[in-house]
């Protein structure tokens, strides 16, 4: 069976080694949580337009970490399936074969968050 928290295990894999990162250079992880905060706010672009984005630009940099987390946001800023599977279908066009893998990538990410977040418990 395939693993339910694939991607939620990637963001657990990666966050003893950020912690510790973090630790070392405080000020310019500060910086950057900065920068996310101020850049992702809803703005003229909705948060969840901005996440998508972000999701479109993990896939053309083939980041899983990255998809991840912006698919966790995207879950987040109430971002539907049919709006990532539309947004995935951009990333194809634009980017081609490479987004034929990360996509679906992506989606699945999406799909792995939205489904914890519509399930009762």
């Amino acid at each position: 069976m395939e693993n339910e928290n694939k991607y939620q295990d990637v963001l657990g894999e990666l966050k003893p080694s950020v912690l510790a990162l973090r630790n070392e250079i405080p000020e310019v992880w500060k910086g950057y949580a900065d920068l996310h905060k101020a850049a992702m706010a809803d703005g003229e672009l909705s948060g969840a337009t901005k996440e998508l984005i972000a999701l479109a630009l993990a896939i053309v940099r083939q980041c899983d970490g990255c998809i991840a987390s912006h698919a966790r946001s995207a879950v987040r800023r109430n971002v539907t399936p049919k709006q990532v599977a539309e947004m995935v279908g951009v990333t194809v066009l634009m980017s081609g074969g490479p987004a034929t893998v990360y996509g679906p990538r992506a989606f699945e990410a999406f799909l792995e968050f939205y489904s914890k977040s519509t399930s009762t418990p």
